[in-house]
């Protein structure tokens, strides 16, 4: 079976169908060739996928061609010539490819001294490394197991080896790749900033849901990566303890600031496994309680107050704004204010650092951000069979969001950040210092 029979045979057979239904040459919706014959526009995408299968098998055959150093049929003539033959063909094979499902046949060779692999088309392989990277992103992205046939074999053709069961050997292998991936050494990395925070997920067959424990580590290139994702209790201190235990015993150097929500058991499992490093609260969790604290007829104004508290240009003038709102609002919801008067040092750590990154380390949004798409993936899942698959899962969820992380701004900073270079309200000290003399002068 070679492309030019299956091309001109099909060719062929759209120029009748065309003239038999009355079809013009140059009709609309058809494309003429040499031969004179047409192709429908609604026969397209089989042409498409048969001009590939025949492309596909002539690529096979040149193999081997270039193998034997002779054509089919052809003598050994040379002397330095591989010993082999050709031996038939092995039964049809269904490959799935992005352009859809083709069949063809592996030519065998015999009498060689190592046993021949086609580099065009590998034992074992039933679909091209782009299909297969297709069925983990969908799969990832909310896509449930019992969907995936009625989804992919159209675009895919009937003959695609797509199945509930292939999904559940890749869970299998992500299981695997988690565990080596959660030992890595991370020996000579230069952490910068870490956002950790955790996502619940139903797993097992209890009524309380799972903790996962996320870590994102921003370095001193300006990169940002995942380094780790464990399961844990409730974010309960032991649990952080643990997770930041893990990420010590793997060789991560201490960070310099480390962002994180309102649960205690982070800063107190810091304290603990980390104390060099700064703490700053996310400020989005911090205006979140505040507002809940309020009712609900003036969360809009109080909204607004509340918003322009962290982005003062300095930190006088944040807690000048802070005050502001509490003269405000203290008589009637002393609640309120006591919310946002808690804790107040770690909710201003970030003017120690480059105001070309204030944006980045205000909020822990680096780390929530892609817990959006796992809730598209655990909300197709509703409820996982125990922890351990949730959590490998949740992991590759983040490794494929993790390709699309960018770069923090003003990444050439970073490297003066973990040096130790001192700032002060978004400047280094000297430069502070020096503008300060200049306006006094």
């Amino acid at each position: 079976m070679c492309k030019k029979d299956l091309g001109g045979g099909i060719l062929r057979e759209f120029g009748k169908n065309s003239k038999e239904e009355g079809g013009t040459a140059m009709g609309k919706g058809n494309t003429r060739y040499e031969d004179g014959s047409t192709v429908e526009y609604e026969h397209l995408e089989a042409w498409v996928r048969m001009r590939i299968q025949g492309f596909v098998q002539e690529l096979l055959e040149e193999e081997v061609e270039a193998l034997l150093g002779r054509a089919r049929s052809e003598r050994r003539t040379a002397v330095d010539a591989p010993i082999g033959w050709r031996n038939g063909y092995g039964k049809p094979r269904k490959l799935s490819l992005m352009a859809g499902t083709i069949e063809v046949r592996r030519p065998r060779v015999r009498g060689l001294e190592e046993r021949f692999e086609s580099r065009v088309l590998p034992l074992f392989r039933r679909r091209t490394r782009e299909v297969g990277e297709l069925l983990p992103e969908l799969y990832l992205h909310g896509l449930a197991k019992g969907d995936f046939e009625l989804a992919l074999r159209g675009i895919l053709g009937d003959g695609a080896p797509l199945s509930a069961a292939s999904i559940q050997r890749l869970k299998a292998k992500w299981e695997a790749e988690y565990e080596a991936w959660s030992k890595e050494e991370l020996r000579g990395l230069e952490p910068v900033y870490l956002w950790a925070d955790g996502i619940y997920v139903k797993a097992g067959i209890g009524k309380d849901k799972a903790a996962l424990l996320v870590v994102v580590a921003a370095m001193s290139d300006g990169t940002k990566r995942v380094v780790a994702v464990e399961p844990g209790y409730r974010e309960s201190t032991e649990s952080w303890a643990g997770v930041l235990r893990s990420l010590n015993k793997r060789g991560l150097c201490v960070p310099r600031l480390v962002i994180a929500d309102g649960h205690l058991g982070i800063w107190a499992a810091l304290a603990e496994i980390y104390p060099q490093a700064g703490e700053q609260r996310c400020w989005n969790h911090k205006i979140t309680n505040v507002l809940d604290a309020l009712p609900k007829r003036i969360r809009h104004e109080a909204g607004e107050h509340l918003k322009k508290i962290p982005y003062a240009a300095t930190r006088e003038e944040c807690k000048r704004l802070r005050d502001e709102f509490a003269r405000r609002y203290r008589q009637w919801y002393p609640q309120a204010v006591e919310k946002l008067m808690s804790d107040w040092d770690r909710m201003v750590a970030f003017y120690e650092f480059p105001a070309e990154h204030w944006k980045h380390i205000r909020t822990s949004n680096v780390v929530e951000s892609p817990f959006s798409a796992i809730r598209l993936r655990t909300n197709a899942a509703r409820r996982y069979k125990n922890v351990a698959n949730a959590t490998a899962l949740i992991w590759k969820v983040l490794m494929v969001a993790q390709k699309r992380f960018r770069k923090l701004n003003a990444p050439h900073l970073l490297a003066e950040v973990y040096a130790g270079v001192q700032y002060r309200d978004g400047q280094r000290v000297r430069e502070r210092e020096m503008e300060m003399e200049r306006r006094a002068a």
